[in-house]
């Protein structure tokens, strides 16, 4: 058997570039006369910008100062033994740089041995154990804390959680094993499973607590001060911790249970990570810790070796690095000051935006409309939603003051225009329309501000061509609800200036919005890919295919919804504008479906009623419906829609819609929810071999979102 040193020095080995983590020991007397105490500090020697994490040398720091402090426990020099991190970040888990160079299964096991081996050995000092959760904790970060006796959570902790599942892995340092038989079965469902399949739902310090997790809570002031004088008195006998009995009756396998129908409903049985999860909780039933710790330590290694962690590592990094350094973008130093916005438009779109604008940038914004009552409909939406923000306690009074004091609605476009740096149509999605407002517009701002559209599909350089100054228009296409989609497609004309570029990818960043650099082509990224997904869909249902063999097919996926689901989401009407401007610019690949046309034309919202709770085809719809006699099955109708959806990303990339694979990913996980455990799209068509089968080669390099060769 290697010892813990020999397997980590082997692990370091294979990650020369670890940001690695020291592990200082420091003694001093606690309060009361409690005793002399060893205090253990986790910090990277870098800022909070830079989170510590667990890699092999930083795990070997650790067990070295778990070397003195037990030899000290056990000659009897310290009464107890605390952990904590440096300031604003306790630990935030395993270094995932490492996880994707690992190549081999024995080297994947080691990673959870490795944790393992070292997290034990707190739980097995001869004094009691102490973790101080003062900042940011997530995965090994909570599981190192997991293996203490006690532990103590600062008010001011911003984001706390195990996401492992999120990303394609288990929590396989102690989480699935030890927090159930912490708190709960039910609880460690919903921290695990349900927070993590949540987009990676963050706990705050008060809901740690709350949960049982922590032993007491403090303020972030003083905290670690506070939980020396708490420490000191539980280790005097002055204060007892009680924690709840746990219920290992019928109600443990039930939350397990709970946590599948959870998975099934967002991951469709498509992404094996949470399931394996689950196991190992029902599992814990037991309390045999160490089988717990032997079951994390295969899932691990079988999910490290798998394709969908790497995916999900691959969506990870594109959200973090390539989402806030966007390919393509001219020199942020060319982009102008923006200090006042302008809206055209006061409906329901445009009053998102206007809140967006104000609540980001805090300068003035001004909405026009044709007539009064609009514009004070659509001040009246911000209005609104900024009272609710008051309300939630998330802005003070005087804030929401200085919110509302900076929006205002005018008729006439020279008043509310002259000085914006920065103006925004939101109108109609019709070429004449927009081309009209924007005359207007630049007859009346002043030279410098950007015209900027949110057209879906339109073309930006048509809509620019009869200005006089066309190099200053930008396409700006935001994905509704605006306050929750992180995408902007931002759309360069063909007369598109640089500074003008700039301008708008400064302005997405102050947005805190993921920006996409994208040629203006028709529907630009995600409305064409979907566009074509969706209307192959269609295509098999006008054909002939049952309406839920169709849905259900693309259902491996693991998508957000079912097609018909999203397209009640989107509009009918919209999704029948779009695919008929695509049918215009693509004949042969982009139909537009005969019977979508007749669900339009009848008024319908959706192909669905929601009368049981579930949705069910809507009887009117299903009348409206003239299907031919080719019926397929759910394998065939899947094949369809992955081998168009592989030969629209080959074409698009041929056209240089964008510049790399990597940004269409970037797209739909961010534009339109696709599953990070696919890694977007690309990862998972290479991955079952569409990519080669359609285009005759892969989109992404082997070792790019799968296991290196």
């Amino acid at each position: 058997m290697s010892t813990t040193a020999e397997l980590l020095k082997g692990a370091a080995e294979l990650f020369p570039d670890e940001v690695v983590t020291s592990a200082h020991v420091r003694h001093f007397d606690l309060p009361f006369q409690a005793g002399r105490f060893a205090l253990i500090t986790l910090d990277n020697g870098h800022d909070h910008t830079k989170p510590t994490t667990f890699g092999p040398a930083s795990l070997a720091n650790l067990n070295t100062a778990i070397d003195q402090v037990e030899k000290e426990a056990a000659d009897g020099d310290i009464v107890g033994v605390g952990i904590t991190g440096k300031p604003f970040i306790f630990a935030v888990g395993a270094d995932l740089k490492g996880v994707e160079l690992l190549k081999e299964y024995d080297h994947a096991l080691a990673i959870g041995k490795g944790g393992h081996e070292v997290f034990k050995r707190l739980a097995g000092l001869a004094v009691p154990t102490f973790a101080y959760y003062n900042g940011a904790a997530m995965g090994g970060g909570v599981e190192v804390g997991l293996h203490c006796t006690y532990r103590t959570v600062s008010k001011a902790v911003p984001a706390f959680s195990l996401p492992e599942v999120f990303l394609g892995l288990v929590p396989g340092w102690g989480g699935c094993t030890l927090l159930p038989n912490l708190i709960g079965a039910d609880r460690a469902v919903s921290v695990v499973i349900e927070n993590s399949l949540n987009q990676n739902k963050q706990l705050k310090g008060r809901q740690v607590f709350d949960l049982g997790i922590a032993d007491a809570i403090f303020e972030g002031a003083d905290f670690l001060e506070q939980s020396l004088l708490w420490t000191a008195s539980v280790l005097k006998g002055d204060i007892e911790v009680e924690r709840p009995v746990i219920d290992r009756t019928e109600a443990w396998d039930q939350a397990v249970e709970r946590g599948r129908a959870f998975a099934d409903s967002k991951v469709h049985g498509a992404a094996p990570a949470a399931y394996r999860a689950l196991d190992i909780i029902a599992a814990a039933k037991n309390g045999d810790l160490q089988q717990g710790y032997d079951a994390e330590d295969k899932a691990l290694a079988d999910l490290i070796m798998g394709g969908e962690l790497r995916a999900g590592i691959y969506a990870f990094n594109l959200v973090q690095k390539r989402g806030k350094r966007p390919a393509g973008a001219p020199d942020k130093s060319l982009a102008r000051p923006v200090t006042k916005v302008g809206v055209v438009g006061a409906g329901l779109m445009a009053s998102q935006l206007a809140l967006l604008f104000l609540r980001r940038l805090e300068v003035p914004v001004v909405l026009t409309d044709i007539d009064q009552e609009r514009v004070d409909k659509g001040v009246g939406y911000v209005h609104a939603e900024i009272d609710k923000l008051l309300g939630k306690g998330r802005i003070n009074q005087d804030k929401a003051n200085r919110l509302k004091a900076l929006v205002s609605g005018v008729l006439d476009k020279a008043e509310g225009f002259a000085d914006a740096d920065f103006i925004i149509e939101a109108v109609f999605e019709e070429m004449g329309v927009k081309q009209q407002v924007f005359a207007e517009v630049e007859a009346v701002a002043p030279a410098h501000a950007i015209l900027a559209t949110n057209t879906s599909s339109l073309s930006v350089s048509e809509m620019a061509s009869k200005l006089q100054h066309p190099e200053r228009v930008v396409g700006f296409h935001f994905f509704n609800p605006v306050a929750v989609l992180p995408l902007l497609e931002i759309v360069r004309g063909e007369q598109t200036d640089d500074a003008s570029l700039a301008t708008a990818f400064g302005v997405a960043k102050k947005l805190k919005k993921t920006a996409v650099l994208v040629k203006d082509a028709p529907a630009f990224v995600v409305n064409r890919i979907l566009t074509r997904f969706m209307g192959e869909i269609q295509n098999v249902i006008d054909e002939g295919t049952p309406v839920e063999v169709a849905e259900k097919a693309v259902e491996p996926l693991g998508l957000p919804m079912s097609p018909l689901v999203l397209l009640e989401l989107v509009g009918p009407a919209i999704g029948l504008h779009v695919s008929e401007t695509l049918n215009k610019a693509f004949p042969d690949r982009f139909t537009v479906s005969p019977n979508l046309k007749a669900v339009v034309e009848a008024g319908k919202r959706g192909f669905y009623v929601y009368d049981s709770g579930k949705p069910e085809l809507d009887p009117e719809v299903a009348a409206l419906l003239k299907q031919g006699d080719t019926v397929l099955t759910e394998e065939q109708v899947r094949t369809r829609v992955l081998d168009a959806v592989a030969q629209e990303i080959g074409l698009m990339l041929d056209e240089g819609v964008v510049a790399e694979a990597q940004d269409i990913d970037l797209c739909l996980i961010t534009g339109a929810g696709w599953p990070f455990h696919l890694g977007g799209i690309t990862p998972y068509l290479d991955r079952e071999g569409v990519s080669e089968r359609v285009n005759g080669k892969r989109f992404l390099a082997p070792g790019v979102a799968s296991v290196p060769v």
